[in-house]
């Protein structure tokens, strides 16, 4: 098998993970609130993660406390997976998720404006014309495609959706700063997420030993959608020979989503929300067309 085969098997198994955690995370928000479904999923991430690192990289168990638990991973683990799936999961607990998880997809839009901001990248034009295609695509699924009344059908659960990808795009900028192998970064950020979600739940909710269902739901959450999904992903980019190319597959997940939304869920895919995530993708893949050219040569 080539590592091209071997690329492509990768990318596409990353991508059908990715593709069911929103039917993920309604099925474990109606039994769980959105706190405790953080706390487990975190809590399961971080113990995968560890897994993983003792296994593939490092085992000696102090080296791997000293380099996942430092100053900068608090604020990291704070950021994401904390802050982040906190305004996620609420979002998810008060929207259809065919609306959710595309206002969601926002993130390598907000990526492009943070990084002009923080890291001193130039705005282009490109970035802002792709984030006002991909504002309308939000319009879209917000109003039900109603545009012109913009009679929004759930104003807080469209703001915490959309709101995400600004949190997503902070963790990004605080990861980039931080020099740790990826590895160490993603432990200890679980960790203190963790932490700070047992924290949340002890405070502002209740602990509660789950239905099996439930429980299960949130390991595979936190399995599939925090933890091994992004070793598989970037095991896909490291073997493929077109990694521009490769990363487009990714655009793939949430149009594959609603398939499982509709028949796992049963909710009845509107045009509305179809549109609007292409609208969304379509502002996303016209941001980065420079970034794919020069990959490409």
């Amino acid at each position: 098998m080539t590592n091209k085969t071997k690329s492509i098997i990768y990318s596409l198994t990353a991508v059908l993970f990715w593709s069911t955690v929103a039917t993920a995370f309604k099925l474990s928000l109606s039994g769980l609130t959105y706190a405790q479904l953080l706390f487990y999923s975190s809590v399961s991430s971080a113990c995968v993660l560890y897994a993983i690192t003792y296994i593939k990289y490092d085992r000696n168990i102090s080296s791997i406390l000293k380099n996942s638990l430092t100053t900068r991973h608090i604020w990291i683990g704070f950021t994401n997976p904390f802050l982040y799936y906190v305004v996620l999961f609420k979002a998810y607990s008060l929207l259809p998720a065919q609306e959710a998880q595309p206002l969601n997809f926002l993130w390598p839009l907000m990526i492009g404006i943070f990084s002009a901001i923080f890291l001193k990248n130039k705005l282009q034009l490109k970035t802002v014309v792709g984030l006002l295609i991909a504002f309308t695509g939000v319009v879209v699924i917000a109003t039900h495609g109603d545009v012109f009344n913009l009679s929004f059908h759930d104003p807080l659960g469209v703001l915490l959706a959309a709101g995400s990808s600004l949190i997503w795009a902070s963790y990004w900028i605080l990861n980039l700063k931080d020099t740790h192998p990826a590895h160490y970064k993603l432990l200890g950020a679980f960790i203190y997420g963790a932490i700070f979600s047992g924290i949340y739940v002890a405070i502002f909710d209740t602990f509660i030993f789950p239905e099996i269902t439930y429980l299960a739901g949130a390991i595979y959450i936190g399995l599939f959608e925090m933890g091994i999904t992004f070793f598989i992903w970037m095991k896909g980019l490291e073997l493929s020979p077109d990694k521009a190319k490769s990363s487009t597959l990714a655009y793939l997940a949430p149009f594959i989503s609603l398939i499982f939304i509709s028949l796992v869920l049963g909710e009845q895919i509107l045009l509305s929300s179809i549109a609007g995530l292409t609208l969304i993708i379509g502002g996303i893949l016209f941001q980065n067309l420079s970034f794919f050219r020069r990959a490409k040569r």
